[in-house]
């Protein structure tokens, strides 16, 4: 019998796609393509919350979901920090994107080897916290980057209003970034110290 793809995993898909279409938008740094791109963020960042709903409705889980749907979220929030860096007025500070990415790639690595060892790495309270933290930290900077690019299609009062509130927040996308770097490595260091006996195990040759 052909199995079917779960609905939860046909989302978190769409939500991989949606967030490489953000990123190549961003990176054209067309005023237009980047508003459309924080749109699609908004949407991908929903489905996110979406498809765990829908698969503890329905007690839908699959060891797929387990390991692709957080790494999923890791490709949205590296996309969207990645493009922010090539946003030049934004002032997002790349080595703190660099240690966000470090974190993400060492939890990955911590849940392929616990997939290895057939166990799921199950979400952790600061983990979900911290992605809560990114992705608040990723609309917030959107939204400023939208005000940005709306000042050129503006005139008169509106224009200048625009200008200004553009020029008050510009200072909040580096402080931002580096919360959300600081929160993300914090969660590193519980996972890491609520794994290391797995850690252990896979560096290490076993007993005779």
């Amino acid at each position: 019998m052909k199995k079917a793809m779960t609905l939860p995993n046909k989302i978190t898909l769409t939500r991989a796609l949606l967030a490489i279409v953000m990123f190549f938008m961003m990176v054209t740094k067309n005023p237009v393509a980047v508003i459309i791109a924080s749109f699609i963020y908004g949407f991908a960042a929903c489905t996110d919350w979406i498809d765990g709903r829908i698969a503890r409705a329905t007690k839908t889980y699959t060891p797929f979901g387990a390991i692709v749907d957080p790494f999923v979220d890791k490709i949205l929030v590296g996309a969207a920090f990645f493009a922010f860096t090539d946003l030049h007025f934004l002032h997002v500070p790349v080595w703190a994107v660099f240690l966000i990415i470090l974190r993400e790639l060492l939890v990955s690595t911590l849940r392929v080897l616990a997939a290895l060892n057939n166990k799921v790495l199950a979400a952790e309270r600061w983990g979900k916290f911290k992605t809560t933290v990114q992705l608040i930290a990723i609309g917030l900077i959107f939204v400023i980057a939208d005000i940005y690019f709306c000042i050129p299609f503006t005139k008169g009062a509106l224009k200048e209003s625009l200008s200004m509130i553009s020029e008050i927040l510009s200072v909040l996308p580096y402080p931002t970034t580096v919360i959300a770097a600081a929160v993300t490595c914090l969660s590193a260091v519980t996972y890491l110290r609520n794994n290391w006996k797995l850690l252990k195990e896979s560096w290490s040759l076993p007993t005779k």
